[in-house]
């Protein structure tokens, strides 16, 4: 199996070297990663200007590069420019869960949107925030469980996230935002925004969101195509 590796917290990151690890037991693996943090690029390109995509020597044995855009223009870089083939994408560790609605921000799974475009399989991996142990401990299980129920058969995109502790998986499906901002406008004409979180849990394992905080990891199928099929039926007949 060939694997490209990618995230959004750069290419010095530590969930980086956690998912080379475990990508190395599965095959032949490439990494393509931003040169500096790009959290919440979601899926944006860069198409106005060039960009330096760098070998670099980071990982032993892998072939590695520095890409000075966003996570998609890594996976855009890889199956469009070098015209690499592979047969799987795995965006992450990423250091903080990618949950609920708030995965439209995330550059994560944005990478794993760009991948789906064009036509290869990806599998979106988060953490929970300052501790990959449980990530570390459970990739591995997580994945034999995608490849025994074939979950890929179903799903372009699989978003897998973990808790702080816990070791239950549950398929979910996206819950709600778990965050918000308010804005503090400062003196020098600029806009701050402050972190705010929304979530306050009814425990539904069906439910990303509640799956992660209540302790379980959570496997959430995804598609690319935003077609709103119940709403596309219903005007076909209206108007037919």
């Amino acid at each position: 199996m060939k694997i490209l590796l990618t995230n959004d917290d750069g290419i010095g990151a530590e969930g980086l070297k956690y998912s080379v690890d475990f990508a190395r037991t599965l095959g032949e693996v490439t990494v393509f990663a931003p040169k500096v943090q790009q959290s919440a690029k979601s899926h944006s390109i860069e198409i106005h200007k060039a960009y330096e995509v760098k070998k670099v020597d980071i990982f032993e044995g892998v072939e590695a590069y520095s890409v000075d855009s966003t996570p998609a223009d890594c996976v855009r870089i890889a199956l469009l420019g070098m015209k690499k083939q592979f047969d799987l994408v795995i965006s992450g560790i990423n250091n903080g869960p990618n949950l609920g609605a708030d995965i439209h921000y995330s550059g994560t799974v944005g990478a794993c949107f760009e991948s789906a475009l064009n036509g290869v399989k990806a599998l979106a991996v988060s953490a929970a925030f300052n501790t990959f142990d449980c990530a570390v401990k459970n990739i591995g299980r997580v994945y034999a469980e995608i490849q025994r129920r074939r979950m890929f058969d179903f799903a372009d995109i699989i978003n897998v996230n973990f808790p702080e502790a816990g070791d239950e998986i549950c398929v979910t499906k996206m819950g709600p935002a778990i965050y918000t901002d308010t804005f503090e406008f400062l003196p020098d004409g600029t806009a701050m925004p402050n972190l705010i979180c929304l979530h306050r849990g009814t425990r539904d394992t069906a439910i990303d969101t509640d799956a992660v905080m209540s302790g379980h990891i959570s496997v959430t199928p995804l598609k690319h195509d935003l077609t709103d099929f119940a709403a596309y039926d219903a005007i076909r007949r209206k108007i037919g």
